[in-house]
């Protein structure tokens, strides 16, 4: 799911890494990007002949929504929620956030499962209030799967303009209201590095970590991003190019060096 706000920068090698470890670790029979407003540059033209493309709308429940704070900014995020578990129910397949990059494939348990999810960190509630949560960052469904269904019947009464009610935590309220119908990974398969300051020191700034066990690493981009946002990591996307990703010593350079491309930038 991709450029649903608008695109104003070119696909970021982020984003590109995240569709080619896809394709070389999964091996998918196709890989589709769903997007709003068109992605462009030289990374998206490196990988646009391996994809195929469709366009979305938003949400009209997202478009009308009137945020009572800064939430506003991640509006994107909230209309991707919806459109995935559309395309989900309808199609079915694996789902994966585009700041996703995978190490090893699902294994055989989990495509014949009727729907998997992975458990992240607990967050709080509104009434603050420590919640379970299971990530919507990647899921898989068989097409028409009742957790994928009723998940999406129930989102748009849950939406209060927050993060998680919605999404993760409504998630992981299904997942015991229907527990046939879905299979939870732990919280290691998928969400290995949690949401915190040590959590994406320990991804993406310390020296790189163990990852048995690990299928993908969940980027949270959304903390670190842009250079302005300073409170989690001393990060920001500019400075993670080619170069970086040769020459760091984390967990996440490391693993992503090998889905670089032949001739590429610095």
């Amino acid at each position: 799911m991709f450029g649903l706000k608008p695109q104003v920068e070119p696909l970021h090698l982020v984003h590109y890494l995240a569709l080619a470890s896809c394709l070389e670790v999964v091996a998918p029979d196709e890989l589709h990007v769903h997007c709003h407003e068109l992605p462009f540059g030289f990374y998206w033209d490196l990988i646009r002949p391996r994809v195929q493309l469709h366009r979305v709308e938003p949400v009209e429940q997202i478009a009308s929504h009137s945020y009572r704070d800064a939430g506003a900014r991640y509006a994107y995020a909230h209309h991707a929620d919806f459109i995935r578990l559309d395309v989900l129910e309808r199609w079915g397949g694996l789902y994966a956030d585009i700041d996703t990059l995978f190490l090893r494939a699902p294994g055989e348990e989990c495509w014949s499962a009727p729907a998997v999810i992975g458990r992240e960190a607990d967050v709080l509630d509104s009434s603050g209030r420590s919640h379970g949560s299971l990530s919507n960052a990647l899921l898989m469904s068989a097409p028409g799967g009742e957790f994928v269904r009723v998940w999406r019947e129930r989102m748009a009464g849950a939406f209060d303009g927050s993060w998680s009610a919605h999404s993760c935590l409504l998630a992981h309220d299904l997942a015991q209201e229907l527990p046939g119908s879905v299979r939870v990974e732990s919280q290691r398969a998928f969400h290995a590095f949690e949401p915190t300051p040590q959590g994406l020191r320990r991804l993406l700034i310390d020296p790189p970590c163990g990852v048995e066990g690990v299928h993908s690493v969940h980027l949270m981009a959304h903390l670190w991003w842009r250079r302005g946002r300073r409170d989690f990591i001393n990060l920001h996307s500019e400075l993670i190019t080619e170069r970086w990703i040769r020459e760091a010593d984390t967990t996440y350079a490391l693993a992503a060096r090998r889905f670089l491309p032949d001739h590429g930038v610095f």
